[in-house]
């Protein structure tokens, strides 16, 4: 076994319950990184030999290790990994009626580099890690036994993995490959273009804040931004909304929306078009349409650190644009999914977009990622989805 020791004062953070060691943390003149494989298990110590934790190693990555256990005695294996995808799974069940949730939320399941959404009978799985990628064949044998599914969708192709020195690659191991997939979320079905490349098709974390706008749209004109698949929209517009007017830039994803209100029997009163969103908002503010209600969930502004400066001119932009958009009184949704953007900002950034003349913006409400997405208490990097209703006065 491989062993890593930390520098001294460097295994608080771990001790603390923290699943990430970084490669500075290492002692890498006593125990050096270089010449590991890249996902080859390895033991933790303090500096003084203490054990702290088993991992997985990759030394071409700032996160140098990744923790898998912390019990001595419990190594991580096909038979660990099994267990924990079961508990991950007893939790989902006991949530969710109905076989539609993310199964595996990576580090917050305490399986870190490995994702897994369900869709009825079929599961879309995203492996990033190279510790993960070893353990594939394990993976898609314990899902398909603890669940009897008929299909596994191995959607290997996020970017992250090239930090991971990993090859990208979509492979369906097990069943039939489909063309789309199909969901049922509050009581709406949807279809998902299971080559759609959002990474892996569905964002079930926010069912609990598309359930929450339904309390403020009965009979209101809704504008849903960065619709992708209709699914905010569509909640609006089956609580009863006057008509939803939804924009994405992708026309794959609006086609998909409409052909998804059609399903639901939604199409009189939801219309998805493809645009741009900004310069949506922009044209409809210059045609002087105005709407009671604005949902604004856009992409992740910032997904590095390089990013920060210009991602949250975005959010800016998008909510001061959004905001103008409102009738007096009108309700904003405003989410982020950047795990670099704190509740705070997002709440500072549309507290400066709120238009001149308005009393102010009121607070009614604060969104995060649903139950199915749960958050490690010391990995604060695990809690990425916030968002807030407000009203603008």
């Amino acid at each position: 076994m491989n062993v890593l020791r930390l520098k001294k004062r460097e295994e608080r953070r771990i001790q603390s319950g923290h699943g990430w060691i970084f490669s500075n943390e290492i002692d890498t003149q006593q125990t050096p990184l270089k010449g590991l494989e890249p996902g080859a298990p390895a033991t933790v110590t303090s500096v003084n030999g203490k054990f702290l934790a088993h991992v997985y190693v990759n030394p071409h990555s700032l996160i140098a290790a990744r923790v898998t256990s912390r019990r001595a005695n419990e190594p991580f294996n096909a038979t660990v990994l099994r267990a924990r995808l079961g508990h991950a799974l007893e939790l989902r069940e006991a949530l969710y009626p109905k076989p539609y949730y993310r199964w595996v939320h990576s580090e917050g399941d305490f399986l870190p580099g490995l994702t897994v959404d369900r869709y009825g009978e079929t599961l879309v799985v995203q492996i990033t890690t190279a510790g993960m990628e070893h353990y594939r064949d394990d993976i898609v044998d314990a899902l398909q036994t603890l669940s009897g599914a008929a299909n596994i969708y191995l959607r290997n192709d996020a970017s992250v993995r090239e930090l991971e020195h990993l090859p990208l690659y979509r492979e369906w191991v097990l069943g039939i490959a489909t063309d789309t997939l199909t969901i049922n979320e509050n009581d709406l079905d949807f279809e998902v273009p299971a080559e759609l490349g959002q990474k892996t098709g569905w964002f079930y974390d926010h069912r609990d804040s598309r359930n929450a706008i339904k309390d403020w749209v009965k009979g209101k004109r809704v504008l849903d931004l960065y619709t992708y698949l209709g699914a905010f929209g569509l909640n609006a517009a089956v609580a009863g909304a006057e008509s939803v007017l939804a924009i994405d830039a992708s026309e794959t994803a609006v086609n998909a929306a409409n052909a998804n209100a059609k399903r639901n029997g939604l199409e009189s009163n939801f219309t998805a078009k493809a645009s741009d969103a900004v310069e949506a908002m922009r044209t409809l503010f210059e045609e002087r349409e105005r709407f009671d209600v604005v949902i604004l969930d856009p992409p992740a502004f910032i997904k590095r650190r390089k990013d920060r400066d210009a991602g949250m001119r975005h959010y800016a932009l998008n909510n001061r644009l959004a905001m103008r958009l409102l009738n007096p009184g009108g309700i904003i949704l405003s989410a982020s999914c950047s795990q670099a953007l704190s509740h705070e900002e997002l709440i500072q950034q549309m507290r400066l977009g709120t238009p001149k003349g308005s009393l102010g913006l009121q607070l009614l409400s604060t969104l995060r990622q649903g139950a199915d997405h749960p958050v490690h208490a010391s990995m604060p990097e695990t809690l990425y989805l916030t968002g807030v209703i407000g009203r603008v006065v």
